[in-house]
């Protein structure tokens, strides 16, 4: 067992399970030295781990489950926006809080004998214009890298379609909004099966989040990079993590890569779906020793 589980186990028995496997989620996340990523003794200039792990903790109380019970998604967005804004002094995890907020109200809306991506499918069908009021406000409130102006449905303008509808109208450019429309495709139909498999594999837990997060790297280019930096870097690094997949290219020299002063090359996006990967393990029933 980890040191990062081992340290919530106990209070898990005992207190809300859902918070709890929220903060579990997050702390795993952070903790696995994932290429390009901030991991233990890796910070970034403006962002330390430290800060990661003070809002990973932050967000247990937004997503305890009788308080997502009373809140809608949009909701549930700008309260992990907040909570993260009084730990932290930059965005750190606001991709974290737009996934994990429909998982959270799916896993506490399931019906008897569904399927946790069913209930997610139900949850983002019922997604309406104030829950994309709601979100639009704490999106622009985190100031997430690379954000720009939309040519449509701006989080800087007043919401006019749903939530889902205005993620469908960013989905060729971001993999977060894409999983809005698809029902969490990535995170169910490739990161959960690549994470099971590591697992199963007899991989430690920490390794088989890293070996996650490169096979997703492998797969979808990551949409940060894009952003920041141009699709042709994304599809570099995307070759590049194929590399190491594949065992032609040594992990440390593929992280070596991604590091720089202006973090251009963070693969951000893949980290906010291993986090939401891992979320929907536990709550699928997957043990993370």
């Amino acid at each position: 067992m980890t040191r990062v589980s081992a340290t919530l186990a106990h209070s898990r028995l005992t207190r809300d399970l859902l918070a709890h496997d929220v903060q579990l989620a997050c702390l795993l996340e952070v903790a696995a030295p994932k290429p390009g990523n901030i991991t233990p003794g890796r910070d970034f200039a403006d962002t330390t781990y430290a800060d990661m792990v003070r809002s990973a903790l932050a967000l247990g109380p937004v997503f305890a489950r009788r308080r997502v019970r009373r809140r809608r998604v949009g909701e549930l967005i700008a309260d992990g926006v907040r909570a993260t804004a009084r730990v932290a002094p930059t965005n750190t995890n606001l991709g974290i809080v737009l996934l994990f907020a429909p998982l959270a109200r799916a896993a506490v809306t399931r019906r008897a004998g569904e399927g946790l991506r069913a209930a997610m499918e139900r949850t983002l069908a019922q997604l309406d214009v104030d829950d994309a009021a709601a979100a639009f406000a704490a999106i622009a409130r985190a100031g997430p890298g690379g954000l720009g102006d939309a040519p449509e449905h701006d989080v800087r303008a007043p919401a006019r379609v749903t939530l889902r509808e205005a993620m469908a109208a960013a989905a060729h450019r971001d993999s977060i909004a894409s999983e809005y429309v698809t029902g969490y495709a990535i995170v169910f139909g490739t990161a959960l099966p690549l994470l099971v498999g590591a697992l199963g594999d007899g991989v430690a837990t920490l390794d088989a989040i890293v070996s996650l997060h490169v096979g997703l790297l492998a797969s979808h280019p990551d949409t940060l990079i894009a952003r920041k930096a141009g699709p042709e870097a994304a599809l570099a690094v995307t070759r590049a993590a194929r590399e190491v997949r594949d065992g032609t290219r040594s992990l440390a020299d593929f992280d070596a890569s991604l590091r720089g002063c202006d973090h251009r090359l963070n693969p951000g996006t893949s980290a906010d779906l291993v986090a939401a990967t891992l979320l929907a393990a536990l709550l699928s029933g997957v043990t993370l020793p």
